[in-house]
């Protein structure tokens, strides 16, 4: 199984692609940093949607034909509307939209070949609206629409999974004012446990789709 993971340097990236390897499968990544591993990748800066769209079909053709891809790429900048920069809004829309349907465009002759599946990952934050979070809603809100009507078109074709996951241990947060971090009480999943979800996903045969998975800790203050 080949599968193309977006974002797979870091963080859920990095463990669906640790997945897809202990399963048997081969990864393959797009990313600004290179994967751990001798893992074949692309490097790309996702908001060029048009190098996003080369790369994979680079990708693509290198693994022969793929089977899976996950767009698990996803960067945010909280902060209020008047204070964020346009051109950093504009930036996280980008990467964690534009970019998912760029790199699914691009994907799809192959998808289609070999019966694959399409994982795309939106948020609770998707499905939840919050203040300080104008682009980041925007963009998961849109890949859930997204991925929705997608289903709806590729039915018959290429499997299409929503994945929606709640806060995850990963360095996410990291580069926030202080505020827009999670608390020290705060509850976060194991991304390591979300990658399993996805492979449960891809492992579908053709014919059966998890069309939506929900994936957080019991404690999940953003869900439902």
């Amino acid at each position: 199984m080949n599968v193309l993971v977006t974002g797979g340097s870091s963080g859920l990236g990095a463990a669906i692609v640790a997945a897809v390897a202990k399963d048997g499968g081969v990864p393959y990544v797009i990313d600004r940093q290179p994967p751990a591993g001798d893992v074949p990748w692309i490097e790309c800066d996702l908001a060029d949607t048009r190098a996003a769209e080369h790369a994979t079909r680079q990708l693509a053709e290198r693994a022969g034909d793929l089977h899976g891809v996950v767009t698990a790429a996803g960067i945010d900048v909280p902060g209020r509307l008047a204070d964020v920069p346009p051109e950093t809004w504009e930036r996280v829309v980008a990467v964690d939209l534009l970019a998912t349907a760029a790199v699914i465009r691009a994907a799809l002759p192959s998808l289609e070949r070999t019966h694959g599946t399409v994982v795309t990952v939106a948020s609770t934050l998707g499905l939840k609206a919050v203040a300080d979070a104008t682009a980041y809603c925007s963009a998961k809100f849109g890949v859930v629409g997204f991925t929705r009507a997608l289903a709806a078109e590729l039915a018959g074709s290429v499997g299409v999974t929503l994945l929606i996951p709640g806060g995850m241990r990963t360095a996410f947060f990291d580069d926030r004012d202080e505020r827009y971090r999670p608390g020290p009480d705060a509850v976060l999943n194991d991304p390591a446990d979300v990658a399993g979800a996805v492979l449960f996903a891809l492992r579908q045969p053709p014919g059966c789709a998890i069309r939506e998975l929900v994936v957080c800790a019991e404690r999940e203050s953003s869900y439902p």
